[in-house]
């Protein structure tokens, strides 16, 4: 037999497969002490502890113990469970003692967390992802809320079903009932530091920046039903942007000013920057727009990477041409991969947040593509979607609670 077919022994005290196991469990209104109190009542028989989990809903405590048979005669074992019944029942809590063998059945292969988001989260759209996750082989292993608002958001731990194709049948699913799902492989690279870079217009921002411009021209409706075509995917984005410059040129320069002061965050952006930063994410942008405009958003945010296309100024006036390398499609990709190479963040760490077709390139190459309010045919190709008017959901795709949340919103600035 070689060395790799030889399992390794088990720990000190650990029961093997048919070894005698007790799973302890208690009920009742939690209070200090609950946990203390029953593993001194335990220690009094000198058990091996071999799996713990407790859960608080409400103000109701479930804990349960997994833990080694009490050794000697049977009489032990019934003192044990009038020891600890005693205990329960002096604290006006519910005990329950169940024999069995061994440990916990071993999780099967392929895990994942999917996490959901309801505004609100139904029962039955509930049940419809758990049946689903249960069809493709995986099986729940845990459950629990990031958040009750803005949005309801649960997390679900799954065992037994590969990432992709368990992503495959929640997508259909998650559009069917109205609720969002994002399925992403467990692993220590989940919550290792990582590098989200979002699209501007529509996204970081509830405006198109090219139209705000466009509203001192004179020329809004124009600018407006050429955009539009571009993110559905109907137009080349690079002719349509150089159409739609081409309509300001002219403009005096102090119209920037003008356009700034109009720029809107969407409701959630500053939360969403400010946790990922206080976590030590790193966040850029990047934008079919214009350097004008990001530029200002990277002072004011504290962003770590931004680039636009560069309107260009001439004698105090716009020309109504791009100055430098166009982002578009394929360039949002390209920064991507740049922002991520300076970071030293693995590509495969990296989220893309955007909502139009020319995001599709960054969304499919980051390690996970969220469409934000999209066009459907962006919510089709991306990793997941999210259809909440508030950008700071996207923190709970990546594991993130509201109280993380809240305690970076309260943390000082270093």
């Amino acid at each position: 037999m070689s060395a790799t077919e030889i399992s390794p022994p088990l720990p000190p005290g650990m029961p093997g497969e048919d070894a005698p196991t007790l799973l302890v469990k208690i009920f009742g209104k939690d209070r200090p002490g609950i946990t203390a109190g029953l593993f001194d009542t335990l220690a009094a028989y000198d058990l091996t502890v071999v799996d713990i989990e407790q859960v608080v809903t409400r103000g109701r405590i479930t804990l349960c113990a997994l833990v080694t048979a009490p050794e000697g005669e049977a009489a032990t074992e019934g003192a044990l469970r009038a020891t600890v019944h005693g205990w329960a029942d002096a604290l006006k809590l519910q005990a329950e003692i169940i024999s069995g063998r061994g440990d916990n059945r071993p999780r099967g292969v392929g895990r994942s967390h999917v996490t959901v988001l309801g505004q609100p989260l139904s029962a039955r759209s509930t049940a419809a992802i758990a049946a689903r996750i249960a069809e493709t082989g995986g099986n729940i292993d845990r459950v629990f809320r990031l958040a009750k608002y803005p949005v309801t958001a649960v997390e679900f731990d799954v065992s037994g079903a590969h990432t992709e194709p368990l992503r495959t049948a929640l997508a259909t699913e998650s559009a069917a009932l109205g609720v969002d799902v994002a399925v992403v492989a467990s692993g220590l690279q989940r919550r290792a530091q990582r590098l989200v870079v979002m699209d501007v217009d529509s996204t970081l921002i509830q405006d198109e920046v090219i139209e705000l411009f466009a509203g001192h021209a004179g020329c809004a409706g124009e600018v407006a039903e050429v955009t539009a075509a571009a993110m559905r995917g109907e137009l080349d984005f690079e002719q349509s942007l150089h159409a739609r410059v081409a309509l300001l040129a002219g403009l005096d320069a102090s119209v920037v000013e003008k356009v700034r002061a109009q720029v809107r965050l969407t409701p959630g952006a500053r939360t969403l920057v400010r946790t990922l930063k206080r976590l030590g994410y790193q966040v850029g942008v990047v934008s079919g727009g214009f350097t004008q405009v990001t530029d200002e958003l990277r002072e004011q945010l504290g962003l770590d990477f931004a680039s636009a296309n560069t309107l260009e100024i001439v004698d105090g006036r716009l020309t109504g041409k791009v100055t430098g390398e166009i982002v578009d499609r394929a360039g949002k990709a390209r920064l991507l991969r740049r922002f991520a190479e300076e970071a030293g963040v693995p590509l495969s760490q990296t989220v893309a947040i955007g909502d139009g077709a020319n995001d599709l390139d960054m969304l499919n190459a980051a390690g996970l593509g969220v469409a934000f309010n999209a066009k459907p045919v962006v919510q089709e190709a991306a990793h997941t979607a999210v259809n909440v008017p508030f950008l700071d959901t996207v923190l709970y795709l990546l594991g993130i609670t509201r109280e993380e949340v809240e305690a970076a919103e309260t943390a000082s600035p270093e």
